[in-house]
């Protein structure tokens, strides 16, 4: 089908978003295309403010709207989590039981994507050290994540700081049965005494 050029353009911008195909695409502009003129104007004011007003915080490099995010502001800076990306921030500040502040990586290393050390802030994660008394990594359990995570700790641990791995292993409310080997192997190294 062909669509009209402003509807096509609109189409095409919506389908560059992740996980947006072609359909998904066309479903959100018919909905931009029948939604009342003042939504449409909130959703363009939305996205204009988002680009011009939120950046990386100087510090970590989480998003913040100010020159340095309210987590380095007013949390302990002796405990750091390293996180890949920010939204993996959103992810563990909806557990609430972490007090310390975060260090976003905006990467992994990955020699198959040439992304080396130099490409992420490991530079900037070993200028915030002074003072740290841990540092948590929290990169995901995939190899580009493992491998990110070992060359920190390699240049962390002797420099006298505690260095440790986010636990991995079983979902909560899984069934062991369906768990796969390599789940299972970690949640068993991972476990604790009760």
């Amino acid at each position: 089908m062909k669509y009209v050029e402003p509807l096509a353009r609109l189409i095409a911008q919506l389908s560059k978003l992740p996980s947006v195909g072609e359909k998904t695409a066309a479903r959100y502009a018919y909905a931009i295309l029948n939604s009342p003129q003042e939504e449409v104007e909130e959703l363009v004011d939305a996205i204009r403010c988002v680009k011009s007003e939120v950046h990386f915080c100087k510090i970590c490099g989480n998003y913040t709207e100010n020159e340095i995010c309210d987590i380095c502001a007013t949390r302990d800076k002796s405990v750091i989590c390293v996180v890949k990306e920010q939204r993996d921030i959103v992810a563990l500040e909806k557990v609430k039981d972490f007090k310390g502040v975060y260090h976003v990586l905006g990467g992994v290393i990955s020699p198959l994507e040439h992304v080396g050390p130099n490409d992420i802030r490991i530079k900037e994660l070993l200028d915030r050290l002074d003072g740290v008394e841990e540092v948590i990594l929290a990169t995901n359990p995939d190899v580009e994540g493992e491998a990110t995570a070992m060359y920190i700790a390699r240049l962390v641990k002797p420099l006298g700081i505690k260095c440790t791995r986010i636990a991995r292993g079983l979902p909560e409310g899984s069934l062991i049965e369906y768990a796969d080997e390599s789940t299972l192997s970690r949640a068993l190294s991972s476990r604790i005494e009760l």
